[in-house]
């Protein structure tokens, strides 16, 4: 992401992809060449939307795109974004608190509510289009909400931090009908680093 003030984007408009995002974008859709993806479904936000178009350039026959607004940013990020990261305890102090629990402020997700939008958009998205691979491109925060879920983890903040998604890893799951039946983690593939890159 293109972020020199290193502020807190959440749904502010106009935050693209940096050069290594592209970079990473496309070997993602490298990757998945092999799984006959039929569609990808993606977050409404640019960076997300921008991810969408990158991994399925790279694939052939051209997968349909499709937006889902389920697959957006965790809530709490609104009220977080365009403050620059060390200057969050300071001018956003309800943070301690959903730190603490997520879920108690208006306004704010529990992991258990982010990750279950995650997943209604991967049920219905296998409901709908049966025996047809797809891939859904959403943020961080709420993938990582789904795998505490599939794990079947406590849902707190320790969790959170404990095993991560980095940009570009994804979560693999299989479903039977709308039932996730295996998970697991696919770490980002290695690329370059452009000479132009910004993290």
């Amino acid at each position: 992401m293109e972020n020199p003030h290193k502020v807190l984007y959440g749904h502010i408009p106009g935050f693209r992809l940096s050069a290594l995002g592209r970079a990473q974008a496309a070997a993602v859709g490298e990757s998945l060449r092999s799984e006959a993806i039929a569609r990808v479904v993606h977050s409404p936000l640019e960076r997300a939307m921008e991810t969408a178009r990158i991994i399925a350039s790279q694939l052939a026959p051209p997968p349909e795109l499709e937006a889902d607004l389920k697959l957006t940013e965790a809530e709490f990020s609104r009220y977080l974004q365009g403050v620059p990261y060390w200057q969050v305890p300071i001018r956003r102090p309800l943070w301690l608190v959903h730190k603490a629990r997520r879920g108690l402020l208006p306004g704010d997700e529990s992991i258990e509510t982010m990750g279950k939008r995650i997943l209604a958009v991967a049920a219905r998205v296998a409901a709908e289009h049966p025996g047809e691979p797809a891939a859904l491109v959403s943020h961080a925060d709420p993938l990582i909400a789904v795998w505490i879920l599939l794990d079947r983890r406590p849902e707190n903040e320790r969790e959170m931090h404990r095993k991560v998604i980095d940009k570009a890893g994804m979560l693999r799951l299989e479903m039977d009908g709308a039932t996730p039946v295996s998970w697991e983690y696919v770490p980002a593939p290695r690329v370059d680093r452009p000479a132009t890159a910004a993290a």
